[in-house]
């Protein structure tokens, strides 16, 4: 880390305003940030040395209470320029980025390692059964700090201690160049267009291409990777050749030769992966990675994405077969290729559900569903969430609310960034700028939500394709899991839980976008202000499940790759090579490319979050369908008392208690796959 004397460049714009008001962004300059990382890692070390080194008996308070009170300015400082890094960042905060990732890296493992540190968790630890006045989240926070330390080589000795700390932060090096990369391949491919290119495009679209291009200074329109803008001109553009350099463009992310390819990246990321499990005694990085998870074992994983990838790949087959009759039909006898899936299944969703996404995209627009978005955790949990003009954020799309409770009192704040450019990396996510706690008067959270959708002309109201709206319910999801929060400890608070238990909060929320009460409400026609016609969403829920064998096959092709590349005990040399290998004995269909292809897979390269675990989602996916049959079974989605179990156990229990235990605590029992098979429309409902 290249330090810049901390007296140079002050850093108080990198803090919260007087109660609670957001950073102060737009007077945060870039080089402000390593002498503030600095300065918070040295006061940080400081506050360990002093918990390591105290002369007193270990406590649960002079230890694990302290451990969480420590690091507040450096989580501070972490997570506003992690907010910058992924939302609206430049070469400046990149340069940062670079350097900050590994010294971060280098601080987390020098805490793992500490000797005197872990002697004193382990001491109590040891005696956690003979500890007196302790809460059921207390024992929680010390077998879960106890288990962090042992996962991150604490009971390491010598040279493998030293290692696994080099390990740590080469992959930290790598992943921030992994992600860097993805998105240089997606900021700079942009493909002009001119009017007689645009043949089948709907005016949506049209219109987004042509503020696009107007953004970069081209003449007439323009097609970048965003997948906002890219997957809906695949299902419309008549131009076969314009659909198949998109494609192209859109899968080879990452695999580029320059500067920006990924592909020694992801071989040395997974060699370093396979080195550190074994230094753990572990087999393979994902049973190390799956020892900590709901599921335990890379063996129960394959059994869960098997079991649906045969009903997925019978659906996908058959699909397939029908597309190339509908194709032929229409006088293209040429083999269905992955840049043709979406165009022919888009037309025969058109003749079987007389369903056009062009009919029905008018009605989802961004406004309306963030107002569904709300008016579902209102009925559910009581919330309300009031503008807040005059907060600004880190780009003047920004918007930010204050949520209330159903008592009135306040719960947090809530900040949405929406819009698609440059500045951002792709994709969707949930994050934190706060998270809640209940330490020194406690703390309230502040979540942030951000998406990738198309901006609209000026003046023009921002639509949104059903897999759009369905994304902000999913992230919002994310959200009120944070929001809602309501534990004492900084570590087992909000989204802090399992990574295949996480998904379960956003998935099941996602369930009451097409509930129909919230789509006759809020899914306005843009131009007429009519309400969605009981037709037009009886069509949309008889056509729930199309397709479902391509979007599975999809999905589930890509979590079994991540885990065929983490599952051996020696990395594959050629990732690309073995990625070939996975999908062949899979007998993955020609007709279908992966989800993400593993040089842009950034979910697993671009730092450690779901390495061997992209299977979460459909993990997590059997609970949420499992859950959603709850309210199903009370014939009411909104069931106040199912509701009050779901926001008990699930929504605001964070971490506080096993996973199992607290989807068990709500729903009764655990569920088997069935639920999901039903809800993919795999198995009679």
């Amino acid at each position: 880390m290249n330090a810049i004397p901390a007296a140079a460049i002050p850093d108080s714009a990198i803090a919260f305003g007087e109660e609670g008001a957001l950073p102060d962004f737009a007077a945060i300059q870039p080089e402000a940030f390593l002498p503030a990382f600095e300065a918070a890692m040295a006061a940080h070390r400081a506050e360990i040395a002093a918990i390591a080194g105290d002369p007193a008996t270990p406590s649960f308070d002079n230890t694990l209470g302290a451990l969480e009170r420590a690091g507040k300015r450096l989580g501070e400082v972490a997570r506003i320029f992690f907010a910058l890094a992924g939302a609206h960042t430049d070469a400046a905060l990149q340069a940062v980025e670079r350097d900050v990732s590994p010294a971060l890296t280098r601080h987390s493992s020098a805490i793992a390692l500490d000797a005197e540190l872990f002697a004193r968790v382990d001491d109590l630890y040891r005696r956690r059964n003979a500890l007196v006045g302790l809460s059921e989240e207390d024992r929680r926070l010390l077998e879960r700090t106890h288990a962090g330390f042992v996962r991150a080589g604490a009971q390491l000795v010598g040279d493998d201690r030293r290692r696994l700390a080099e390990i740590d932060a080469a992959l930290s090096t790598l992943g921030t160049q992994f992600s860097q990369n993805v998105l240089a391949d997606e900021r700079d491919w942009v493909m002009p267009l001119a009017a007689d290119d645009l043949a089948g495009l709907p005016d949506y679209l049209v219109a987004a291409m042509a503020a696009i291009a107007a953004e970069k200074g081209i003449d007439g329109y323009a097609l970048t990777l965003s997948r906002s803008v890219v997957v809906p001109f695949l299902a419309y553009s008549t131009r076969r050749d314009l659909r198949e350099t998109a494609f192209r463009a859109w899968t080879g992310r990452g695999e580029n030769d320059g500067p920006s390819d990924n592909r020694a990246i992801m071989a040395e990321m997974l060699a370093l992966r396979a080195e550190k499990a074994r230094l753990l005694g572990f087999a393979s990085y994902a049973a190390y990675k799956l020892d900590d998870q709901m599921a335990k074992t890379p063996e129960a994983v394959r059994g869960l994405l098997e079991t649906v990838w045969t009903h997925a790949r019978e659906r996908a087959l058959s699909d397939a077969t029908a597309l190339a009759a509908l194709a032929a039909a229409e006088g293209d006898n040429s083999p269905i290729e992955p840049w043709d899936w979406r165009f022919y299944a888009e037309r025969r969703r058109q003749a079987e559900f007389d369903l056009d996404e062009t009919e029905l995209k008018p009605y989802f627009q961004l406004d309306r569903m963030i107002d569904a978005a709300f008016d579902v955790a209102g009925r559910l949990f009581g919330l309300t969430f009031e503008p807040m003009p005059e907060a600004k954020g880190w780009h003047p799309d920004i918007r930010v609310w204050r949520v209330r409770d159903r008592d009135g009192r306040e719960r947090g704040r809530f900040i949405g960034d929406y819009f698609a450019r440059a500045s951002k990396r792709s994709g969707a996510w949930m994050s934190a700028l706060r998270g809640q706690h209940k330490l020194e008067g406690g703390q309230l959270p502040v979540i942030y939500n951000v998406c990738n959708f198309a901006r609209p002309a000026d003046g023009e109201p921002a639509l949104l394709s059903l897999d759009d709206a369905r994304t902000l319910f999913h992230e919002f999801g994310h959200a009120l899991h944070g929001l809602l929060s309501d534990v004492t400890w900084p570590s087992l608070a909000g989204t802090s839980v399992s990574r295949d238990f996480v998904e379960l909060p956003s998935q099941l929320f996602e369930h009451w976008l097409t509930v129909p009460d919230i789509l006759e409400k809020h899914a306005v026609h843009a131009r007429t202000g009519a309400i969605l016609p009981r037709a037009l969403l009886d069509k949309l829920l008889a056509a729930r499940t199309f397709d479902a064998g391509f979007d599975t096959v999809e999905y589930t092709s890509s979590a079994l790759v991540d885990l065929g590349l983490h599952e051996t005990a020696d990395a594959p040399q050629d990732p690309l090579e073995a990625e070939r290998a996975i999908l062949e004995r899979l007998g993955m269909p020609r007709e279908i490319a992966m989800r993400h292809r593993s040089p842009h897979f950034a979910h697993i390269f671009a730092g450690d979050g779901y390495s061997a675990g992209y299977y979460s989602y459909m993990w997590s996916e059997v609970l949420d369908a499992d859950a959603f049959e709850a309210f199903r079974e009370t014939g009411d989605p909104f069931d106040q008392a199912t509701a009050a179990r779901l926001l008990e156990h699930v929504y605001s229990a964070g971490n506080s208690r096993d996973a199992a235990a607290l989807y068990t605590a709500f729903r009764g029992r655990m569920p088997s796959p069935e639920a999901l098979l039903r809800k993919r429309g795999f198995v009679p409902g």
